[in-house]
């Protein structure tokens, strides 16, 4: 019992020397924090995540929908990160055209999204909450552009306070013009004033006809889709989910779309009236396209490397005379990490060295508008590019864009009807009332049915 008792004692003295040394409460009393601290002084803070660029690593991207070529890739993204942090490569997944989304993401596990913030990738749970990283991290928020975060933050709401992605780059629409088919017929190129829609559909009924079999397109608008965004239109109500298209705002940009269709010689004998990118830019026969930069540019550049160049600039996209001064919805390219990704930390990483201002820098110089607030950067804008040397790259900064609209996560399976009615109004001899009426109701049909095969 004596012995017991004397082993007792010291088990209780080491006790009280344990609990002295831990300051009694933990590292959340004032003395544990003050332990902390005295410790700190002393020693170098511990990292609580892999830094970038200390062992060889491999992360891979997958663009989950947007134009981005891999001469992009390798200059805005690869490149420079591998100079940066020679024992890093980013390698991009490049599936087979006809693979989906869904079948990308259900069989590979690429480390960092790219594209549109998609309700499709939503669906699949691929988004990584970037909260706790971008805490871990210090990552600066107020950088970032607000119509570029703001809309993300918007297209994300319904998962909580969470932060799926971060903006890329801010995409604006600007109108392209060959000018060698303005000097074939003749006609004045368009200067950087911001043109109204009817001046430019006058302009466009100057270059819009046939010579030696071939047939010149004076305007391409991207059609009703793209006319919707210079007023910021959604396609669908954001509460009931049924088709949004009669309204004042749809029915001006129909009439403007069915005005356009009429120009004499705009849709063919053979029916041909969906005029592309690849009209304006391999067949130029297309005298001014209304686009997006990212859509237009990088390929482009990839036509000169081919060594197809001709003689085109850029202006402000038309507008409609009461919002003269606001051009289009910007779109926003954003970067993301994939929730199954083993490697969260440093792809964040990556992500915040391509959101620095040296990184939005290689991406101004090479062509797209920075997410990141800083006015200097816009100086830089396509000096990089071969393809835009020589051109008014000013005239992208003319005119506010607009912040894109909500994206219903049913649009992209419903878009299609807007494609229709265009056709509707070229071809099938529909007027507006009638090919707004067909598309509401063909979108409300659809509508009923994705509730049951995507819920939401």
């Amino acid at each position: 019992m004596r012995k017991l008792g004397s082993v007792m004692a010291i088990l209780i003295i080491f006790a009280l020397v344990a609990t002295g040394c831990g300051g009694g409460g933990g590292s959340n009393s004032p003395s544990g924090q003050n332990a902390a601290a005295d410790a700190g002084s002393s020693a170098p803070e511990k990292a609580d995540f892999k830094k970038l660029g200390d062992e060889p690593l491999t992360l891979t991207l997958y663009n989950t929908g947007a134009t981005f070529t891999d001469v992009e890739f390798e200059a805005m993204i690869a490149g420079p990160i591998h100079a940066k942090y020679p024992n890093v490569t980013i390698e991009r997944i490049t599936p087979a055209a006809t693979t989906t989304v869904e079948e990308v993401l259900s069989t590979h596990v690429p480390d960092i999204l790219f594209g549109s913030v998609s309700q499709k990738v939503l669906r699949t749970g691929a988004y990584e909450d970037l909260r706790e990283l971008i805490k871990r991290h210090h990552f600066d928020e107020s950088r970032l552009k607000p119509i570029a975060y703001n809309y993300i933050k918007e297209i994300t709401k319904g998962k909580g306070d969470a932060v799926l992605a971060l903006p890329f780059n801010v995409n604006q629409h600007v109108l392209y013009y060959n000018k060698d088919i303005f000097d074939k017929f003749g006609v004045p190129y368009p200067t950087e004033k911001q043109l109204t829609w009817d001046e430019a559909v006058e302009l466009g009924a100057k270059l819009t006809r046939t010579e030696n079999g071939v047939n010149f397109i004076g305007l391409v608008v991207d059609n009703l889709t793209g006319l919707g965004k210079s007023l910021g239109l959604p396609y669908l109500d954001r509460e009931t989910g049924q088709a949004a298209l009669d309204t004042p705002e749809w029915r001006r940009v129909f009439e403007l779309q069915k005005k356009i269709l009429e120009t004499p010689g705009y849709v063919t004998p053979d029916g041909t009236w969906n005029w592309t990118r690849d009209h304006f830019m391999k067949d130029q026969n297309i005298a001014m396209r209304a686009a997006w930069l990212a859509n237009m540019v990088g390929p482009l550049e990839e036509l000169r490397q081919q060594g197809v160049e001709f003689n085109w600039d850029i202006t402000p996209v038309p507008n409609f005379s009461d919002q003269l001064g606001k051009t289009r919805e910007a779109q926003i390219h954003a970067i993301a990490i994939n929730s199954q990704s083993k490697h969260k930390d440093e792809a964040f990483q990556v992500l915040a060295e391509i959101l620095s201002d040296e990184g939005q820098r290689i991406i101004a110089k090479n062509g797209r508008i920075p997410a990141v607030i800083n006015p200097d950067l816009q100086k830089d804008y396509g000096a990089d590019i071969p393809v835009l040397q020589g051109k008014s790259v000013q005239n992208v900064f003319l005119g506010e864009p607009l912040q894109e609209h909500y994206i219903h996560p049913y649009e992209s399976e419903i878009s299609v009807r807007l494609r229709e009615a265009t056709e509707d109004l070229a071809i099938n001899g529909l007027d507006v009332n009638s090919a707004i009426r067909k598309a509401t109701d063909a979108i409300n049909k659809d509508v009923e049915t994705l509730k049951t095969t995507i819920g939401q």
